[in-house]
């Protein structure tokens, strides 16, 4: 007896999302499969936005829905045409409803399986077709998402341009377009002014806020005024570009030999340096990962790196001001530790250093190796070990979009020889391998997970900590999220224990994420719901909220370049009295170095306009209802904390709204 499926295809919304080419369709049942049908209405069919109704015939009920295939041909004489299919929804006769997410473009003529969406763990498949079917898509993202080494880093996807990627993993054009644009607006206007060519040094301070006309921010123009207060400078390692750097000091390192006499300058007369270490009053910047980095050669001028630490002190205002500064991990006549009570310009120029070093450790360590690179790793380990109907595939794989385009362009124009950083940073692309190298080597599971981290380095009970306020609340919020899926899909610990994929997946993580490295506490394997919740949290924080926080500060933070320079021309200071204006001017970066990375910090600090934030789930992997509840929950408390940063921001002369989830992207898309 002949059955009627009422077939419903959805095509995606956005530019050149449809398609002119011929679609048919095969349903597959447990009890059988139609005949392969052309899907063909009045008019054209899947246009973008477009959502097509079809009734398929079979020849006898087919039972369980289990997959549809999707058939792209030639129609015509036209030439073939991507497609971009969201998803598939088909009724059987008896009023059952199964959905089939797509949510990637066709290309070529070929034929496409859909799973039905319903999360799956392997041990839960028992049909021979969806077996099949699970083997050949892991069999298949294997072949196609293979391992490339990178020496000292994370392994990364063997592909070497952004070109060579997967249509789905490419920037969209509408993306595309508002990076180029604004690239293109930044560049022009530095031209128009003559500055983007001109090899050599600052005239003078206020030469150099002349950079931009139109493109400053309320931040930028505050750092602008208040870089060369030491309160400032103090603030930014709380709430600037790099707030994890700060650690509480309980005993001055024997290679930073600061004394009380050095400091009663900055302390006041009624307490002392041991004292103020017993109250948990004084705190340190370590630099020591940036020791034994050969500096780069920028036009055959060495560039100088160097590796300082920095006291700093909690004052009865609760405000965090240096104290003390050695430019190098080693003491001595040639390294003098400076002090507040020096002269104003050694004063100044000590504090540049740092600032260096705090530019360098943030753009590479916390920023690219402990964001871009360490998500490559979870998502190339996701797509090799997890198919697409695994829970935590759809749970992580929204996490990820983008971030493949934006590594393979950040390999090539940024950190790639002839890159931005070549060009413009003391830390150039020869020696790249061993910067990422001193990175990884100090990255610890402890220092992934925020909490964790905050209490590691003593800073959780830091007043005016903005940044560890809301980031605590993100951590908070997508944790019970990602609790409320794992409790709904693993309904004990043993069912963590014998799902062999999220096994292996944890697995290939530690071995090219983390490099095996025991010492980093990084699991390679979960035994229980916890476990695994705290772990996709860690995974899911440092594609969104980890990112944002050091991603979307760098223009208001690295505008006003003496404020945080990307290289420094001269060495660091042998002896004190030696600095003047005119020295720090020959020692910052030259003209063109400071705008190729103004313009490049505006670029990466942009919104698209196809941006996707915190929460927002608009490819709708999972089908089932729980799954929708706990995303609502989620985007509930999201907004809640959204509301909570807004009202606090009020009263803060400096807003921190880096965190607001208005604002958070749902991943690393630059």
């Amino acid at each position: 007896m002949m059955a009627t499926y009422k077939v419903t295809v959805a095509t995606g919304s956005f530019l050149l999302a449809g398609t002119m080419d011929s679609i048919s369709v095969t349903l597959v049942g447990e009890r059988g499969q139609s005949p392969k049908q052309h899907l063909n209405n009045f008019g054209r069919d899947f246009n973008s936005c477009s959502v097509d109704h079809y009734n398929v015939k079979a020849e006898q009920d087919l039972g369980r829905m289990l997959l549809v295939r999707l058939h792209k041909e030639p129609f015509s004489i036209f030439p073939e045409d991507s497609w971009y299919c969201n998803e598939v929804t088909v009724e059987t006769p008896s009023g059952e409803s199964y959905r089939f997410p797509c949510y990637r473009w066709i290309e070529g003529y070929t034929t496409v399986e859909l799973r039905e969406g319903t999360a799956k763990f392997i041990y839960e498949d028992t049909h021979s077709i969806l077996l099949q079917h699970r083997e050949a898509e892991r069999k298949n993202n294997q072949t196609s998402f293979g391992w490339k080494a990178f020496p000292g880093a994370p392994w990364g996807l063997d592909v070497n341009t952004a070109e060579e990627l997967n249509s789905d993993y490419k920037y969209s054009l509408t993306k595309l377009g508002g990076l180029g644009l604004q690239s293109e607006t930044a560049v022009l206007e530095l031209k128009l002014k003559g500055l983007l060519n001109l090899q050599e040094s600052w005239k003078s301070f206020e030469d150099i806020e002349k950079v931009f006309w139109k493109k400053k921010t309320d931040v930028s123009e505050y750092v602008f005024q208040h870089w060369k207060e030491d309160t400032f400078f103090g603030y930014q390692f709380l709430n600037g570009a790099n707030p994890v750097q700060i650690q509480k000091c309980i005993k001055i390192p024997p290679n930073f030999p600061v004394t009380d006499e050095m400091v009663k300058h900055s302390l006041g007369d009624h307490t002392s340096l041991h004292s103020e270490l017993q109250k948990g009053n004084i705190f340190i910047a370590d630099y020591k990962v940036l020791e034994g980095i050969p500096p780069n050669v920028i036009r055959d001028q060495q560039q100088h790196i160097a590796a300082p630490m920095c006291l700093l002190y909690r004052t009865p205002a609760d405000e965090i001001i240096p104290i003390a500064i050695q430019l190098s991990q080693t003491p001595g006549p040639e390294s003098p530790i400076f002090l507040a009570s020096d002269t104003k310009w050694d004063w100044i120029l000590a504090k540049i250093w740092v600032r260096n070093a705090d530019f360098l450790a943030q753009e590479g360590h916390a920023h690219f190796l402990g964001t871009h690179l360490l998500i490559e790793a979870f998502m190339i380990c996701t797509l090799r070990q997890l198919p697409s109907c695994h829970p935590l595939y759809k749970l992580l794989f929204p996490h990820f979009r983008y971030t493949l385009h934006a590594n393979m362009t950040a390999r090539i124009k940024l950190v790639g020889a002839g890159g931005v950083f070549d060009q413009s940073a003391s830390a150039g692309a020869k020696h790249f391998d061993l910067y990422m190298k001193n990175g990884l080597e100090i990255l610890t599971y402890t220092s992934l997970c925020i909490p964790d981290n905050l209490a590691s380095r003593g800073v959780d009970k830091l007043p005016k900590y903005y940044f560890r306020d809301d980031i605590l609340k993100l951590w908070a919020a997508i944790e019970s999220f990602v609790t409320s899926i794992v409790n709904s899909y693993y309904q004990s610990d043993s069912y963590v224990q014998k799902d062999s994929e999220l096994q292996a997946w944890v697995d290939e993580i530690f071995a090219k994420a983390f490099l095996g490295r025991e010492s980093s506490g990084v699991p390679s394997t979960l035994k229980t719901r916890a476990e695994l919740a705290k772990y996709l949290t860690m995974i899911i924080y440092t594609c969104s909220a980890k990112h944002a926080s050091v991603n979307s500060p760098q223009f208001d933070f690295y505008y006003w370049m003496p404020n945080a320079p990307a290289t420094m021309r001269n060495p660091p200071p042998k002896t004190k009295g030696t600095a003047t204006i005119e020295n720090i001017l020959k020692t910052l970066p030259e003209v063109d170095s400071t705008c190729r990375v103004m313009v490049l910090m505006w670029v990466l600090t942009r919104t698209s306009s196809d941006v996707v934030h915190l929460g927002n789930y608009p490819d709708q992997l999972f089908t089932e209802e729980k799954a929708a509840l706990c995303i609502k929950a989620f985007q509930k408390r999201l907004s809640e904390i959204s509301a909570e940063i807004q009202e606090r921001n009020k009263d803060l002369p400096v807003k921190y709204s880096y965190l607001d989830p208005l604002l958070v992207e749902n991943s690393v898309s630059v």
